[in-house]
């Protein structure tokens, strides 16, 4: 059931979304050199890898790294990268990964492919079982806030908890952090 309501409600969101999607991309190609969208290479399901879509929001010759490991990271957004990244606006293109099977709408953020020591923990916790998220547990209790254990700690969690009301709840209480840009730290 989990599948099927991914694959109609992503799909959905994608046909309604495609102007807006069109006017974010054309405005990422407008403001900096390179292209619309960046597929940054992580860990799904099984500690699979696959390439997730987003609206590059950092110059094309930044290092591929976890932002908070960059020095001075605001040096390397793009002209639109930081509204991008504080309205969660660059995550909308992971919708087709979630149409493709990549990714689910609920589930632990998938790891940067050299997070090493974060997909370590996920393993320990049996969290690489799932599929990964657009949204998840761990986002709606502190996003880029909390400690990667931490984080674990709630993937696991949200493996016990999972369910399509757990699910539903979790995509509602979505809204608010992703309005407000609360948790965000880049």
């Amino acid at each position: 059931m989990k599948r099927l309501f991914d694959a109609a409600a992503s799909g959905a969101a994608l046909l309604v979304l495609a102007l807006p999607l069109l006017v974010l991309a054309t405005i990422v190609r407008l403001t900096s050199p390179g292209p619309a969208l960046y597929w940054s290479r992580r860990v799904g399901r099984g500690n699979r890898l696959f390439s997730m879509p987003k609206f590059r929001t950092m110059r094309i010759d930044t290092p591929e790294v976890a932002t908070h490991l960059l020095d001075d990271p605001d040096r390397w957004l793009t002209p639109p990268g930081g509204f991008l990244r504080k309205a969660s606006l660059d995550e909308l293109p992971q919708l087709w990964s979630v149409l493709v099977g990549d990714m689910s709408l609920v589930g632990p953020r998938p790891a940067l492919f050299n997070q090493h020591d974060l997909t370590a923990l996920r393993t320990e916790a049996g969290v690489e079982a799932l599929r990964p998220g657009v949204t998840g547990w761990a986002q709606i209790n502190g996003r880029d806030e909390i400690a990667i254990p931490e984080k674990v700690a709630l993937d696991a969690e949200y493996l016990r908890r999972r369910g399509f009301l757990f699910d539903l709840r979790i995509l509602l209480w979505t809204v608010l952090p992703v309005m407000t840009g609360k948790g965000v730290t880049r």
